[in-house]
């Protein structure tokens, strides 16, 4: 059985011009070099930017692939790594995707708060693929899956806007997905965060209209918001990222819901955003 990759993304539209995408191609054992392509962001308020991700050039161990070539389930790894013309985000991405790799039990946060060498990244993927067959009886056909890539979602302002998607199989019901938010600002050259986003003395309003959005997405999934709230209370995350008309934030499975309600996603307008966010995170 393959576990295939769960998607409960909403998207959203912003001004940028595909350049094309390639099929994701899966690998057993090597995972050869490959190039899925981007957007090119071309507006006034923000220079062109080029996107692609490369696959890790990944090989299982002799022994596990052996072994799993044997009984046709070799565990599926796809890591890719992020590749644009603004080499310090590609810096950036790219060490909070060795970082999920390296990391089981990702958070709600979007910054990164230890970095993992490539030699943590490959002992990590071989100890991944080695624990399937540690745990696992020989006649289980399935295989494990562990999958991480980066998205570019485009622009609003001066701020380029990403995302990063991975998934995790190890048997069961279900895999594990997991969404973040990636925002840079190309004129400090540096990544934001909510705080950043937020007008000082402002996050208590913030997490206000947050609350708001919480109760309008649970009378679509419940009958009863009080009663829902008492099995799945809300929380603020602080993955989020702007679109062009408001304020997206993610929330990963059983944040405030059960799993079947996927990665929930808040929206606040901008129009509440007044006053709460600094007016240059606001489009023009």
């Amino acid at each position: 059985m393959k576990a295939m990759v769960q998607s409960h993304l909403n998207r959203f539209t912003l001004t940028h011009i595909s350049l094309g995408r390639v099929g994701r191609t899966r690998r057993i054992g090597l995972l050869a070099s490959g190039l899925l392509m981007g957007a090119a962001s071309l507006s006034a308020n923000a220079g062109s930017l080029i996107s692609s991700a490369e696959y890790l050039d990944y090989q299982l161990p002799e022994k596990i692939q052996k072994m799993c070539t044997e009984r046709d389930n070799c565990p599926e790894i796809e890591i890719k790594y992020l590749k644009t013309n603004h080499g310090w985000i590609d810096k950036t991405v790219n060490a909070r995707i060795d970082n999920l790799v390296v990391n089981s039990k990702p958070t709600e946060s979007a910054p990164i708060k230890t970095k993992s060498s490539q030699e943590d990244v490959t002992a990590a993927i071989n100890d991944f693929a080695t624990s399937q067959f540690q745990d696992m009886p020989e006649e289980v056909s399935w295989a494990y899956s562990l999958m991480v890539t980066p998205d570019y979602l485009g622009h609003v302002n001066n701020f380029e806007l990403f995302e990063i998607n991975s998934y995790v199989f190890t048997g069961g019901a279900h895999g594990m997905p997991y969404s973040e938010y990636l925002t840079f600002d190309l004129t400090t050259k540096k990544q934001v965060t909510l705080d950043d986003m937020l007008i000082k003395g402002k996050k208590p309003r913030f997490e206000a209209l947050a609350h708001d959005a919480y109760k309008a997405w649970v009378k679509t999934v419940a009958d009863d918001v009080s009663s829902y709230e008492k099995s799945w209370p809300f929380m603020l995350s602080d993955n989020v990222t702007l679109t062009e008309t408001g304020i997206n934030i993610r929330y990963q499975h059983y944040s405030i819901g059960p799993y079947a309600y996927g990665m929930p996603v808040l929206s606040i307008p901008y129009s509440q955003l007044d006053k709460v966010i600094k007016p240059h995170f606001i489009p023009k």
